[in-house]
């Protein structure tokens, strides 16, 4: 193995942790923890050596795809509780589509009261290190979007052929994904675009002050596209302004959630399938935030919306862009298990975690092909 790769592997010894700890407990979900432990590692307790012997066989694992957990909620903004994203949505995986699992990365270590490291002053930033890596000067970052994009930099560095499968997490942890994809995409001389499905647009230029959040990481990413239309938004019903301010402003694509309902998931598809083609784009990245759906399907989650896209129009959509489009990095992002705002009766979040992991294995085995 080469010096790169042992040098990165002492980055993802050093900057994640096993799958579900990346919220940092000692009793909470401990359970669920340890279950998770059995399916992937047949054992509860002391799984640290396993997983790091795991991360040995990465160069020479064969499938495309490679898990990678990001447990923070930090960077949103309504209802919390999406960090238990990346543990809950693995088990149900496990469980419903067992034959989706591909190589699983880990967690990033996450401290749930940072962001991103530019916004830390120098003695925080030190502190963390210390917490973190047992150093006060490392050179790792310490905030879940810094260390996210620092790791994903790396796996596109050491594995050009493979791409990463983010778990959420806010959508804010969809910035350093795509940012990373989009930037190693465009070094091989790739053409990308993103597919994003979402309630809402994400496309403020800043939300409170702050310029990376759930609400604005599309708006950071554009730079990083071959054109701005390459991001291409579907399900979108929940905005301050209509369809025409965000595509006039900012460039993007939308297909919002009623004109798809009105025109049928199958036009719409083409119709993207058509623009994809003009813009002679070679792959697709696919975002998800499982508000997309209608609160019906999907209630546990930070903003759940009514009057969103079904189940079988998102796969609809997904499957006939695959069908001509190689996807080669997602992710599934606002998935909050303890959050249920449905009304009694309604929904629940093992729907929503249901359905969510039915996409999830959609696309982790479109990644495979």
């Amino acid at each position: 193995m080469s010096s790169n790769w042992q040098s990165y592997k002492e980055k993802l010894a050093n900057c994640l942790c096993p799958p579900g700890d990346g919220v940092f407990t000692v009793n909470t979900a401990k359970e669920r923890k340890s279950a998770l432990r059995e399916k992937q590692f047949g054992q509860a307790d002391d799984i640290h050596p396993l997983w790091l012997e795991s991360l040995d066989k990465l160069p020479d694992d064969a499938r495309k795809a490679a898990i990678l957990g990001i447990s923070s909620d930090c960077g949103g903004g309504i209802l919390r509780g999406a960090n238990w994203g990346p543990l809950f949505l693995r088990s149900t995986l496990l469980e419903n589509h067992p034959e989706s699992m591909t190589f699983d990365l880990g967690d990033v270590r996450v401290i749930p009261h940072l962001l991103h490291d530019k916004y830390l002053n120098p003695e925080t930033i030190s502190r963390c290190q210390n917490a973190l890596y047992q150093q006060q000067a490392s050179e790792y970052h310490v905030s879940p979007l810094s260390i996210t994009e620092d790791v994903c930099d790396g796996f596109y560095a050491n594995f050009p052929d493979k791409g990463i499968f983010g778990i959420g997490g806010d959508h804010s942890i969809s910035y350093p994904l795509t940012k990373s994809y989009l930037k190693a995409k465009r070094a091989e001389g790739k053409r990308t675009a993103i597919i994003h499905f979402d309630a809402h647009t994400d496309l403020l230029v800043e939300r409170l002050g702050i310029d990376l959040c759930f609400g604005s990481w599309c708006t950071h990413i554009l730079e990083f596209l071959p054109a701005p239309h390459h991001l291409i938004q579907f399900g979108i019903r929940s905005s301050g302004k209509n369809k025409e301010h965000w595509e006039s402003t900012f460039g993007v694509k939308q297909h919002w959630a009623h004109e798809i309902r009105e025109k049928g998931a199958d036009a719409i598809a083409d119709e993207v399938i058509a623009q994809l083609k003009q813009d002679a784009v070679d792959e697709l990245y696919v975002s998800f935030d499982i508000d997309a759906l209608d609160a019906e399907y999907a209630s546990a989650t930070g903003t759940p919306e009514s009057g969103g896209l079904t189940p079988d129009e998102a796969m609809i959509i997904l499957t006939k862009l695959s069908e001509h489009f190689p996807i080669t990095g997602a992710d599934m992002m606002e998935i909050a298990p303890f959050t249920d705002s449905s009304l009694e009766g309604k929904s629940s979040s093992e729907t929503t975690l249901k359905e969510g992991a039915k996409l999830s294995a959609f696309l982790l085995n479109a990644m495979n092909k």
